[in-house]
């Protein structure tokens, strides 16, 4: 991976899939749990929620290591005006695919950069997922092989998940797997951590 010299960056999360997003920049970097309370506010916006989260994190771990620039994410996917969570059992996954089926659904992923505990960059990105009107036994043939009991909206796009759809519309395709790299390398060059060379 490619050495930062000075700089210090954590990543405030423990999801193998934001790992591994952010592994694809060849840059050093550490992960720690943000430990963060993710219970949605009363009549609190999908966005809104994503944003809060995204903030939360990174502030969280920036007070424990001030000198380290930290990058918080979070996704919350919404179908209509109702948040789609992570289903946790096969039962409450093939329920939201079910819901979902014929749909467009919305996913928000926010990211936010903290440096001594302060937040000094944020984005949003939303990416929209038109999903095919699916038969209940396609539905189950999917969880099962897939198992994506961890995944918002009970799908991975990465994966097998990409025959629910009929259309993805985003800025990032990466933020729909967890973590928006177009604007978390915009983030980072903002604090002079570069991800490719700028002189030869």
């Amino acid at each position: 991976m490619t050495d930062l010299s000075h700089h210090t960056l954590i990543l405030a999360s423990t999801s193998p899939y934001r790992r591994r997003l952010l592994e694809r920049l060849e840059i050093a970097f550490s992960c720690i749990a943000p430990e963060t309370d993710e219970t949605p506010l009363p009549g609190e916006a999908p966005d809104a929620l994503a944003r809060r989260l995204g903030d939360a994190k990174a502030l969280a771990v920036s007070a424990q290591f001030p000198d380290s620039y930290v990058l918080g994410s979070d996704q919350v996917a919404s179908l209509s005006s109702a948040i789609l969570g992570k289903p946790g059992s096969i039962v409450k996954a093939e329920e939201q695919l079910r819901r979902c089926s014929g749909q467009s659904v919305r996913f928000f992923t926010a990211v936010s950069l903290a440096h001594q505990g302060v937040t000094i960059a944020s984005r949003c990105v939303v990416t929209r997922v038109r999903f095919r009107t699916l038969s209940d036994a396609e539905v189950a043939d999917y969880v099962r092989r897939e198992e994506p009991l961890d995944c918002a909206g009970s799908f991975r796009w990465e994966g097998l998940g990409i025959c629910l759809f009929t259309a993805l519309e985003s800025d990032d395709p990466t933020a729909l797997e967890g973590l928006p790299l177009i604007a978390t390398c915009d983030m980072l060059k903002s604090t002079n951590i570069n991800i490719l060379k700028t002189t030869i």
